[in-house]
């Protein structure tokens, strides 16, 4: 009696194990990460051009904002040149895989808004946003 009730104990704790530690026989394939590269500089020269600039930049999908920074205010004529990039490096954050709007937006004070807009693409797991200011 002692072991066939060791025995039942044995097939119950035995059942219990694997019918509790399933494991999904198709796992869903992981995003690949993506990241986006943001490049800014002039090849123009403004040494006279005192206007004060904001930029920033920003991460898109069709339907929200995923990311947006903006950069400390500078002169016009301090915006780097080719040498002397400003690069900004950032992985894309809350990523479903989906069409990006990806770029820079810029305000000059007393003047106005503009912007740059790029597109990074479903499946693109790096892309370089260039902007060179004119």
């Amino acid at each position: 009696m002692k072991k066939y009730s060791t025995f039942i104990i044995l097939v119950f704790t035995g059942m219990l194990a694997t019918s509790s530690c399933k494991k999904d026989r198709y796992p869903a394939k992981p995003i690949p990460a993506r990241t986006i590269q943001f490049t800014l500089y002039t090849e123009k020269d403004f040494s006279d051009d005192n206007h004060n600039i904001t930029f920033s930049v920003f991460i898109r999908t069709h339907t929200r904002t995923l990311f947006d920074s903006t950069l400390s205010v500078m002169k016009i004529k301090d915006i780097p040149g080719t040498a002397n990039k400003i690069v900004i490096e950032k992985k894309v954050p809350n990523d479903d895989g989906s069409d990006l709007a990806v770029g820079f937006n810029y305000t000059i004070e007393n003047v106005g808004i503009s912007w740059h807009t790029d597109t990074c693409q479903a499946g693109n797991t790096f892309k370089i946003v260039n902007f060179a200011f004119q």
